[in-house]
């Protein structure tokens, strides 16, 4: 699959608070720069000359000096793999209001359903605040994008973000074209209503702006759709079977489209890089510590939304009312700290800490760690586990996708039976050959448990390679190339 690109066609820009390459500062002055990979990486390299320049954040004070390096400019090719990268140097403050006090701490967990409401959210002088810095932090990358982008080009907008960028942009650029991806849920209506109003629709209007709107799943772009029909009292519209979207939102005479792609696993590369040196080495030291018990095998950020410690809660269900199990499995759990400047994370990161220490001390025997758990991030250690797995458990509350679900399949050595939650985007492609769970439910998800680790190893096997067909029917190359076409169709 491939963009066609000429003389006349201008080059595609993305936009994303995270970008292709960071920096660090050493004592001395030194700056090394290093360049990241994806979906986005991979989707700019192939379109060759159409690829134009990735807007960003600088996200930390080598950034920021590369920034300052730079003069404002794009970054020196030389760190980009030629690629022209605009870092936006934004103020720290605003920065943070707009990262961690909007993105990460209310629109993350409005879609993700995480707000214990009872007691939060509270909309308050602070969260006042906080929304001037994201609609400050959302103007500079508009602002920078109607400054580089070329008459007539495309622009990408990535994520929860930068939701509001799509209006603004097409306020200074009316000729631009404009797509925007959620890389999240979308909350329904009813939970979507948990923002304040003037907030709410001013987040449906940004994405509004866009000329299409994208979603990982149907039902997420559905409840987009719901959500500005309900608060917008916009038309919304189902778009023919067979083409390339799902919905048309119609709000002010203006009609924005709505697609669906669903980000697949990048199977050569996992392939590949699961069996390198390294690799091996991890998994030598695991097999060792597991011996020839069967595994359980997690991986996962201590994100609030992947649910780790309802899963260690189903293992220590499992262990008790099937105790046959005992000193026959061991789940490998890889719990790796995630946004720790939030205190929510640091206190659940120890919970799950603490949950796994307590199974350990229930039911360990000389010779038997019930749970090993590692919270130091080690992408090869991760590969060793995937390589290693018997059963694959994978339960979030709520997930966009959940490549995870889709990568275990591909590299399990023997074939794993998944264990999925339904609250996954993955399991709208992947549900027919997992045994789906409710996420909330402890005792349903130790039964699959159960069921996957007495699951005859030929069915285990036919129903692995199915997964990882269907986990590789889009690669995170394909997902972009196809979002440009969508859009260029507009």
């Amino acid at each position: 699959m491939g963009v066609a690109a000429d003389s006349e066609t201008p080059p595609v820009l993305v936009a994303s608070n995270r970008g292709p390459v960071s920096y660090t500062l050493a004592e001395d002055g030194t700056l090394t720069a290093r360049r990241g990979g994806g979906g986005m990486v991979s989707g700019l390299s192939a379109l060759g000359d159409a690829a134009g320049t990735w807007v960003c954040a600088a996200l930390g004070p080598g950034d920021r000096e590369a920034v300052s390096r730079a003069g404002g400019a794009t970054l020196d090719p030389a760190d980009t793999g030629g690629r022209p990268v605009r870092m936006l140097d934004i103020p720290p403050d605003i920065f943070d209001a707009a990262y961690n006090g909007i993105a990460n701490s209310v629109l993350w967990f409005v879609h993700h359903l995480l707000y214990q409401t009872p007691l939060e959210p509270v909309y308050d002088a602070e969260f006042e605040r906080q929304w001037t810095g994201y609609t400050t932090y959302n103007t500079a990358f508009a602002d920078a994008l109607a400054a580089e982008a070329a008459p007539g080009a495309e622009v990408l907008v990535q994520d929860y973000h930068l939701s509001l960028v799509p209006a603004l942009l097409r306020e200074r650029r009316p000729d631009l074209r404009i797509g925007h991806f959620s890389h999240t849920p979308w909350a329904p209506p009813d939970l979507y209503r948990v923002l304040p109003d003037a907030i709410a629709r001013q987040v449906l209007l940004g994405i509004l702006g866009a000329d299409r709107a994208a979603f990982l799943t149907r039902r997420w772009a559905g409840a987009f759709a719901d959500c500005c029909a309900e608060l917008l009292g916009a038309e919304v519209r189902e778009a023919a079977p067979g083409g390339p979207d799902a919905f048309t939102v119609t709000y002010e005479g203006r009609t924005t489209r709505l697609g669906v792609h669903g980000l697949g696993a990048d199977g050569a590369f996992l392939r590949e890089r699961a069996h390198r040196p390294d690799v091996d080495e991890r998994l030598a030291a695991l097999r060792e510590q597991v011996g020839e018990r069967a595994t359980i095998v997690r991986v996962d950020r201590t994100e609030l939304s992947k649910n780790i410690v309802r899963g260690l809660l189903a293992y220590r269900r499992l262990l008790t009312e099937r105790p046959e199990w005992r000193g026959r499995v061991v789940h490998v759990a890889f719990a790796y700290p995630s946004r720790q400047d939030l205190a929510v994370y640091r206190d659940y990161t120890a919970e799950v800490s603490r949950v796994a220490e307590g199974i350990n001390a229930e039911f360990g025997q000389d010779g038997w760690t019930p749970v090993v758990l590692h919270v130091k991030d080690d992408f090869a250690r991760s590969l060793a586990a995937y390589r290693m797995a018997d059963v694959a458990l994978v339960n979030p509350i709520r997930d966009g996708m959940n490549l995870v679900a889709k990568e275990i399949p591909l590299i399990s050595e023997r074939g794993c039976a998944l264990v999925l939650s339904r609250e996954a985007g993955a399991a709208a492609e992947l549900g027919d050959d997992a045994l789906l769970v409710n996420p909330y439910d402890i005792a349903g998800t130790a039964e699959a448990l159960h069921r996957a680790l007495t699951m005859d190893a030929d069915e285990r096997r036919t129903r692995a390679g199915r997964l990882a067909k269907a986990a590789t029917a889009l690669t995170p190359r394909d997902w972009f190339l196809t979002q440009v076409e969508a859009l260029r169709t507009t």
